[in-house]
């Protein structure tokens, strides 16, 4: 079961640190969140994005995921979140990622509508990613964030270059257990994403395994080459205890939630 880490979690680290603290404690794949402020953002030439490709392959780390914050669903014109699209679109292709993380978003208003803007805006948004060869994941998340609501969008569109990312917090939160979410998700699935809370009231980030989330039962579901990765959410929880000294732990608790398994397992 090969395992990835989140940037969210180490913020403000350098990506050549963050891609070598990884590789030294098992963590095989980067989710490298995109944003204004962080090592990676849209404003990267091609050379900042050459040498940002270089860092992470030297320490042997796979950028499985650009972690966008673009909203698919988001009220509005189409035309503003197709471009936003294609410009992470090709940063993703620029970096090497496999993936695009990108949000629902779908707003106040009928769920109807929001399935509307979504759908017309990722069935225009696949051909470009199956060419980029690229897969767009749309998050558990905000107004779609239980199977039972997403699944029905991402079979309207019916692309392989569209897929689910399956954060297990929220769809825990939504009331929906590992197992109905894998009967909903799993023709669609890109990967998992696991955390631990202390409770639906408090999101702190915990150590896994520390808190109430279902995790090993998320991660069982899953097949032995399925990518699982970490994200915990220390910019939103400035309380929360640093991330870099529980890597170790968190990567052998994930390798024991499978049996036989091993932290790293699987080709990348």
């Amino acid at each position: 079961m090969p395992l990835a880490l989140a940037t969210l979690g180490l913020p403000g680290l350098p990506l050549d640190r963050a891609a070598a603290l990884a590789a030294e404690h098992g963590w095989r794949g980067l989710e490298l969140r995109c944003a204004p402020d962080q090592p990676v953002r849209l404003g990267l030439d091609a050379a900042d994005r050459r040498a940002a490709a270089r860092q992470l392959s030297a320490a042997g780390v796979l950028p499985l995921t650009l972690a966008s914050y673009t909203g698919v669903a988001a009220p509005g014109p189409d035309a503003p979140v197709l471009a936003e699209l294609t410009a992470h679109l090709r940063l993703a292709a620029d970096l090497g990622c496999r993936h695009l993380r990108v949000f629902p978003h779908g707003g106040p208003g009928p769920a109807a509508e929001a399935d509307d803007r979504a759908v017309r805006r990722l069935t225009a948004a696949a051909p470009r990613a199956a060419a980029l060869g690229v897969r767009i994941l749309v998050e558990t998340h905000d107004s779609h964030r239980a199977g039972g609501a997403l699944a029905p969008l991402l079979r309207r569109v019916g692309h392989p270059a569209v897929g689910a990312l399956w954060d297990l917090l929220h769809t825990w939160l939504a009331g929906e257990t590992p197992e109905q979410i894998h009967r909903a998700l799993g023709p669609y699935l890109g990967y998992a994403q696991v955390k631990d809370v202390a409770s639906a009231d408090d999101l702190t980030p915990l150590p896994l395994g520390a808190g109430v989330l279902p995790i090993a039962d998320c991660v069982r579901l899953l097949g032995p080459d399925a990518w699982v990765a970490w994200e915990y959410e220390a910019p939103w929880h400035p309380a929360a205890a640093p991330l870099a000294p529980r890597l170790g732990d968190g990567a052998r608790y994930l390798a024991g939630a499978v049996p036989g398994g091993r932290a790293g397992d699987a080709r990348p």
